[in-house]
């Protein structure tokens, strides 16, 4: 919420808004980010990244969440796709904590984590080298001066754009109205994604979409919208 983000901006970083830290964590919780977090944190990238190349045994494909919140999707997709290498970025301590405490150790060899904004990521991802993206509940950001935050846009549908494979899939996921409108329009417009499926009722999601904790709260008592839209090979 906006009493509890912040605007950062160092360099050339993108301007980013929204929370890095929340309530003070158990001892438990900081003992993971000491000891757990660093064998598994993707660092700033300072040039191209070669996203097989994170994981010790090479994956069959590499997915990619963006803003993974308290984790208990990247876990879930963990254990429904051993064969795949996941990346969440998530900039938001306490969420990343969560993650840790609640991904099994056997999993920790196919999970990495950016501890930062997304933006920072895409950049040094090379071309169609993701086989899937999740944007799940994403800050809505609902007043129109902040238009410019929502995650989804024409500028970082580009740089999904660029680093999904031809036919990956791309999630996105909102309880807001405001932005169920806005993302609906964004990802309807933009020449290389094509939609698949776009929903109210879960009961019709394909099996491997598990419900976040997010959304089962129901945080604004609205009913969520469903986005599946596909990387098209080419524009048109």
């Amino acid at each position: 919420m906006a009493e509890d983000t912040e605007e950062t901006r160092a360099g050339d970083r993108p301007r980013f808004f929204g929370r890095r830290r929340g309530k003070k964590l158990r001892q438990s919780g900081l003992d993971l980010l000491d000891a757990v977090l660093p064998g598994m944190a993707v660092p700033l990238p300072a040039g191209p990244l070669d996203p097989f190349a994170l994981f010790p045994v090479r994956p069959g494909q590499v997915w990619l969440e963006v803003g993974f919140g308290g984790g208990e999707h990247v876990v879930a997709q963990a254990a429904l796709n051993p064969e795949i290498g996941l990346i969440g970025c998530e900039p938001f301590r306490n969420g990343i904590a969560s993650l840790l405490a609640h991904l099994p150790q056997d999993a920790r060899d196919r999970v990495r984590i950016f501890a930062d904004d997304a933006r920072l990521l895409l950049p040094a991802l090379p071309e169609a080298s993701i086989g899937r993206a999740f944007v799940l509940f994403p800050d809505p950001w609902p007043k129109k001066r902040h238009a410019e935050r929502r995650f989804i846009g024409p500028a970082n549908l580009d740089a999904l754009a660029r680093v999904l494979a031809a036919g990956a899939e791309l999630r996105v996921a909102s309880d807001d109205p405001v932005y169920q409108d806005w993302a609906g329009q964004h990802l309807a417009a933009h020449p290389l994604f094509e939609e698949v499926q776009v929903t109210r009722d879960r009961a019709t999601l394909p099996d491997d979409w598990p419900p976040t904790r997010y959304e089962q709260k129901c945080i604004t008592g609205n009913a969520p919208v469903f986005f599946r839209y596909r990387r098209k090979t080419s524009p048109g």
